[in-house]
C-alpha cells in the first residue's frame, strides 16, 4: 500500500484555492489538512499541522510567499516539502535558490500537477538533493527557454540568468515620449482598427501594434484572449457571467465588464476553476 501525504494551500485569491482543493481530490494518496489566504495566519497553522506538502502562492500582500518560507524554517525543524504555485515566471530562479521542491504556473496544468504530485512522492522517500536540483534546471528552462547546461554554469559562477522569455515591461511610443508600461499591470488590451489599446492601473495607452505582435510578447500563462480583438490579464479577472441569451462576460477587479466570445468561453472557465 502506497504512503499517504497531508497538503496545505496558501493563496489570498479564494478561487485559486478551491480549484487546487478540487484538482487535489483526484489524488487518493493526497489529504488536503487545511487553507488559508491570510499568509501571517499560515504560517502559525503550517507550523501546527505540519503537512507533508504546502503549495505556496509568492505574490500576496502581507508576507510573500519567499517570506512565508523564511518564517517556516525559522520555527520549523523539518520543512515540509514546497511546491509554488503563481502566476508569474520571474521568480523560477529564486524558487530554485531556495530549493524549493517545484514550480507550478496558473492555470495549473492537469499533467503538470501529476508531475509535481509524483515528485513529491520521490522526494519524500526520500531522493537525493542532486537529482531534484537537476529536475529544477529543467523547470528554469521550460520556463525561460534557456539551456539546462547554460543556467548550470550561470549558477555556479555566480552569473544572473535570464528569469522570463517575455518582456517585463512594453514600450508605448506618444507624440515624442515614450512610456514603459509594466506587463503585471496591464489588465486588458482591445484592438481599435490598427491600434491597440492598452489598460493598465487605470489608464489607457495606445500601441501601433498588431494583435498577434502583442501577443507574442505577453506571457500566455497570464494573459488570455477572450475574443478575437480582446486579451485580458487572468489575474484581473475576479468572476465568469453568464446571460440569459447564452452569452459571457467577465468581470475584472476593477469593476470593468467584457464580453467573452463562445470560442474563449472554455478556455476563461478553466481558468476561473485554477
Amino acid at each position: 500500500m502506497s504512503r499517504s501525504f497531508t497538503a496545505y494551500i496558501v493563496d489570498d485569491e479564494s478561487l485559486a484555492r478551491k480549484g487546487l482543493a478540487i484538482r487535489l481530490e483526484s489524488f487518493d494518496e493526497i489529504t488536503l489538512v487545511g487553507h488559508q489566504g491570510n499568509s501571517r495566519e499560515a504560517v502559525a497553522e503550517i507550523s501546527a499541522l505540519k503537512p507533508d506538502i504546502v503549495f505556496l502562492d509568492i505574490q500576496m500582500p502581507g508576507l510573500n510567499g519567499f517570506d512565508v518560507l523564511k518564517s517556516l524554517q525559522q520555527c520549523m525543524p523539518t520543512l515540509p516539502a514546497i511546491v509554488f504555485v503563481t502566476a508569474f515566471d520571474q521568480y523560477a530562479i529564486r524558487a530554485f535558490e531556495v530549493r524549493a521542491l517545484d514550480y507550478l504556473l496558473k492555470p495549473v496544468d492537469e499533467e503538470r500537477l501529476v508531475e509535481t504530485i509524483e515528485r513529491v512522492k520521490q522526494e519524500l522517500e526520500p531522493n537525493e538533493f542532486d537529482a531534484t536540483q537537476q529536475k529544477l534546471v529543467n523547470l528554469v528552462a521550460e520556463v525561460t527557454g534557456e539551456d539546462c547546461d547554460v543556467i548550470l554554469e550561470r549558477l555556479a559562477s555566480g552569473d544572473d540568468v535570464p528569469m522570463s522569455r517575455y518582456p517585463e515591461h512594453i514600450a508605448i511610443k506618444d507624440s515624442g515620449e515614450i512610456t514603459r508600461v509594466p506587463v503585471n499591470a496591464i489588465e486588458w488590451v482591445d484592438a481599435a482598427g490598427d491600434y491597440m489599446c492598452i489598460h493598465a492601473s487605470g489608464e489607457t495607452f495606445i500601441l501601433r501594434r498588431t494583435m498577434k505582435e502583442l501577443e507574442k510578447e505577453l506571457n500566455p500563462h497570464l494573459f488570455q484572449r477572450i475574443h478575437r480583438s480582446a486579451i485580458v490579464n487572468v489575474n484581473q479577472v475576479e468572476k465568469l457571467c453568464t446571460r440569459q441569451n447564452g452569452e459571457y462576460h467577465i468581470s475584472l477587479k476593477n469593476g470593468q465588464k467584457l464580453k467573452v466570445s463562445r470560442s474563449y468561453k472554455d478556455r476563461i472557465k478553466q481558468l476561473i476553476l485554477n
